[in-house]
């Protein structure tokens, strides 16, 4: 309760000029175009690790990403930071994420790792799995170190793929049971960029799949998500 009392009564971010200037013209840029077919499309592919799972009072520490552009997967187009921590988290985390104390405290500071982010997503559509942790935990920390309502379409790969394997939907459930079904290699579980990479790699196989069944751009799977979602609730 007392973190949660911190955030928000903290007072608001203060950014200077050059920062304001790179918000303001992120604001500017066009609308993600989510009809654009696989082939001549970037999606970005996100993972974030946290100092814990609450979505109410712990933190972003990191993000990891990789685009997919054209139907591929671009190492070279990939991003990683580590947001600077006043105080390390526990131990207990350090072990499943394995960013160091020292890491943390020497991290890039939170409001230009966020920028930087921004500027390496461009106007492009945003892919994880599980997104709701994802996008809450991205959306906190712009709200806290930017003053800004970030605001983008997602794409949530935990819905997408039950949708296109409807035969694996109760017994695949976690990004794991996926990876293991794909034989999707991964260098360090619990690693935002490797779990970005192994998550845009499912993309992949999600495009396949869905354009084998016509589909063949992002708000095409977007939709495949909603009714999964609304299948989900209604069972």
């Amino acid at each position: 309760m007392k973190k949660l009392l911190q955030r928000w009564f903290a007072p608001r971010a203060k950014l200077d000029a050059p920062q304001v200037a790179r918000l303001a013209a992120w604001d500017k840029l066009p609308e993600p175009n989510t009809r654009l077919p696989f082939d001549q499309a970037r999606y970005v592919v996100v993972d974030v690790e946290t100092t814990g799972l609450n979505l109410m009072t712990d933190t972003l520490i990191s993000i990891g990403a990789v685009a997919v552009v054209n139907g591929r997967v671009e190492i070279g187009d990939s991003f990683s930071a580590v947001l600077q921590q006043q105080q390390s988290s526990r131990k207990e985390n350090i072990l499943i994420h394995g960013i160091s104390g020292t890491v943390q405290r020497e991290g890039v500071p939170p409001a230009e790792a966020l920028l930087n982010f921004m500027d390496y997503l461009g106007d492009s559509p945003l892919v994880a799995f599980h997104v709701a942790f994802d996008e809450t935990m991205i959306r906190r920390a712009m709200r806290q170190y930017l003053n800004h309502n970030f605001k983008h379409p997602w794409l949530d790969l935990a819905y997408v793929m039950p949708a296109l394997n409807r035969e694996l939907m109760r017994s695949h459930r976690v990004l794991d049971d996926w990876i293991a079904r794909f034989g999707i290699r991964i260098e360090a579980r619990h690693n935002a960029q490797a779990d970005a990479l192994a998550t845009a790699q499912l993309l992949l196989i999600a495009q396949a799949q869905a354009q084998r069944k016509d589909i063949s751009d992002y708000i095409g799977l977007r939709d495949l998500e909603r009714a999964q979602r609304w299948a989900s609730n209604v069972r």
